[in-house]
């Protein structure tokens, strides 16, 4: 445990007299060498004061009450440094100082709201600078947050000062224990609710970053993709039930084109492109990074689209495929999975990382697939890269072929 140095003194400014002659008391609190100095509020002449003991000469006129003031000061003082060390709070001398002089509820800004304040212009920048996932992320994590601090510390809201380390480390234990949060969702809410404290910091609201020590990682995931097989399973199996088969026609197209769910659901006439060759290639820009996406569309994929063509919902909201939210989508995945016999966990992502790993496996290049999925660099592509052993087969009857005697 740290060592906390701590000292009080009384002294005179004798370059400060009144008009009487008198002399303005201050006190001085030095903690961990950190100094902070107020006035008391006091006068006495300058002869009336003992500067070695740094009090009143008591046999002068007033220098016994005086004295005395001076010890309740100094008891509240010790007062206010063992409540902030009994509720694990921050302890400075301007904290201390702050307190005593009841400055600090002026100064200081709680934690909801610089959170709630981001949130604002997270939602008017909505589109502009957001994206909807990202807006609706940073409400969740203020959520989580607040549910965290009525179980945890049976309180809506705390000052930034008490967003200590152990803060943080609580935080932690109740998304992975209490809401059962996997390491990585947990390491992604944290660093949200880093984004709040560096905002805090860099207003001067915050002297001591909680986060100073603490390093992120991801655990590497394996997440799973449709082998051809399976594709085609799906593609072909016979479904009566209409929500199921609109369900599995756009997780199928997803795979087919490799549009990430937010592109899909946007996705208008508009975005279709004929090429000089009378080809039909999807040309959007992402709605996450804002990189084109150029996609040439399959056969199969166009097959999908004119089923919905006369579709109400298509019709009304102006675009090509009728579909339905995120969480609606993969819970309903999961169902579908179960119908094909597919014993994968299917999710709107995992049509993005099929695309990927078909195109990849059947011998386009890295380069184009990254053009294909809007990425910036063949680096994020890698991340969606499976190898198959199709891939090793075929590579292999090339060796051998090239190897032979």
């Amino acid at each position: 445990m740290e060592r906390t140095t701590f000292s009080l003194l009384f002294y005179i400014r004798r370059d400060k007299l009144n008009k009487r002659g008198e002399a303005p008391v201050f006190m001085r609190l030095t903690i961990n060498g950190e100094r902070a100095d107020a006035s008391i509020k006091r006068f006495i002449e300058p002869h009336a004061w003992n500067s070695e003991k740094g009090k009143a000469n008591e046999k002068c006129r007033g220098g016994k009450d005086l004295n005395l003031y001076l010890d309740a000061i100094s008891a509240n003082i010790l007062q206010i440094q063992r409540d902030l060390e009994l509720d694990k709070k921050e302890v400075s001398a301007q904290i201390i100082l702050n307190r005593y002089l009841g400055k600090e509820q002026s100064d200081r800004h709680t934690l909801m709201e610089v959170f709630q304040g981001h949130n604002e212009k997270c939602k008017a920048l909505m589109g502009i600078n957001y994206a909807p996932g990202t807006v609706e992320r940073y409400e969740t994590c203020l959520r989580l947050i607040q549910e965290f601090m009525r179980k945890t510390y049976h309180k809506e809201d705390c000052y930034l000062d008490d967003v200590t380390r152990q803060f943080i480390e609580d935080y932690e234990f109740y998304l992975k224990t209490v809401r059962k949060c996997c390491h990585n969702t947990t390491t992604r809410y944290l660093a949200n609710f880093k984004k709040i404290i560096r905002i805090a910091l860099a207003k001067g609201w915050m002297k001591k970053d909680p986060f100073a020590q603490i390093r992120f990682h991801l655990d590497p995931v394996e997440r799973d993709f449709l082998e051809k097989r399976e594709l085609k399973v799906l593609l072909n199996k016979e479904i009566t039930i209409t929500r199921m088969a609109q369900i599995r026609d756009i997780f199928c197209f997803c795979c087919l084109t490799g549009l990430a769910f937010m592109d899909v659901k946007q996705l208008k006439s508009e975005h279709l492109v004929a090429d000089i060759n009378g080809m039909i290639w999807i040309r959007k820009a992402r709605q996450k990074t804002k990189n084109m996406c150029n996609i040439p569309l399959l056969d199969e994929a166009q097959k999908i689209l004119d089923r919905y063509k006369e579709h109400p919902y298509c019709q009304t909201h102006d675009v090509l495929l009728p579909v339905c939210s995120n969480q609606k989508m993969n819970s309903y995945l999961k169902e579908l999975a179960d119908i094909c016999g597919i014993r994968k966990n299917l999710s709107t992502h995992t049509a993005r990382h099929t695309f990927a790993t078909l195109t990849l496996a059947s011998g386009a290049t890295i380069d184009n697939v990254a053009k294909m999925l809007g990425h910036a660099n063949v680096s994020m592509t890698r991340h969606y890269a499976r190898v198959l052993d199709s891939s090793i087969m075929r590579d292999m009857e090339l060796v051998a072929k090239n190897m032979a005697l």
